[in-house]
């Protein structure tokens, strides 16, 4: 048995910060999950519009996506799991993706993060029976969901890990709009430090939102997203 999960700070934090490396093995550097349709469609165009979209648009989107349900799998992993709970989660995080290319991305790197979880903390921890379960049972390993077992599998409290989630979506557009957009390291760290900052608000709403508010419809990002499978030209996955 792998040893239980150190849950001092000094213990999980750097770990939890590795997770978040851009250089971390599971893809998230090769998608933009609709940016580069976006700006190929011209809607986003220099930091402005960037700005526009990533407090209008992305962080009420993970507030009623991926950070509740992110939520609720860290709670439903704990000490005792409840897999039926999980599973049901898993197959919510992949239906609240509005386009095929974009839960086959959370998907990609989900399962990339959870098979890497297995290296770094054993083949007979919290991951590793999760990842068991879920090729038995055929379920989905969306990346929020996937999320919330490593940070539980490292012993990092619920708000950390949605911090962490909340910092590698935004931070990895961020990223991708850096290489299609003119926009410099200043530009683009000073716009991410004041959307991470407005992104709090969204972590603390997302332990607590009723089920049935979760879900978002936005088809202005969902048909930008879907057209990128046969743009003339990518330099993303998605």
């Amino acid at each position: 048995m792998s040893a239980p999960p150190d849950h001092t700070a000094a213990a999980w934090i750097p770990r939890l910060l590795q997770t978040t490396d851009s250089f971390y093995p599971t893809g998230t550097y090769a998608h933009s999950f609709g940016l580069e349709g976006l700006v190929q469609d011209g809607a986003l165009r220099d930091r402005a519009t960037l700005r526009e979209f990533l407090l209008g648009q992305v962080l009420p989107q993970l507030g009623r996506t991926d950070l509740p349900v992110a939520a609720r799998a860290w709670d439903a992993a704990g000490a005792a799991p409840d897999w039926e709970t999980l599973r049901s989660l898993c197959e919510l995080g992949a239906a609240l993706r509005g386009t095929r290319e974009t839960r086959a991305a959370s998907a990609a790197i989900g399962g990339q993060r959870l098979d890497f979880a297995v290296t770094l903390h054993g083949d007979q921890g919290l991951a590793a029976e999760f990842n068991r379960r879920a090729a038995a049972g055929g379920w989905p390993r969306p990346a929020c969901v996937a999320a919330a077992i490593e940070g539980r599998a490292l012993g990092a409290p619920r708000e950390a890990v949605l911090a962490s989630l909340l910092y590698g979506s935004v931070s990895s557009l961020v990223a991708a709009a850096v290489k299609l957009l003119r926009l410099g390291q200043n530009a683009s760290h000073t716009l991410l430090a004041e959307v991470l900052a407005a992104g709090a608000a969204e972590i603390d709403a997302a332990t607590s939102r009723p089920l049935e508010e979760l879900g978002a419809c936005n088809p202005w990002w969902d048909i930008a997203s879907a057209c990128h499978e046969t743009a003339d030209f990518r330099l993303f996955i998605s």
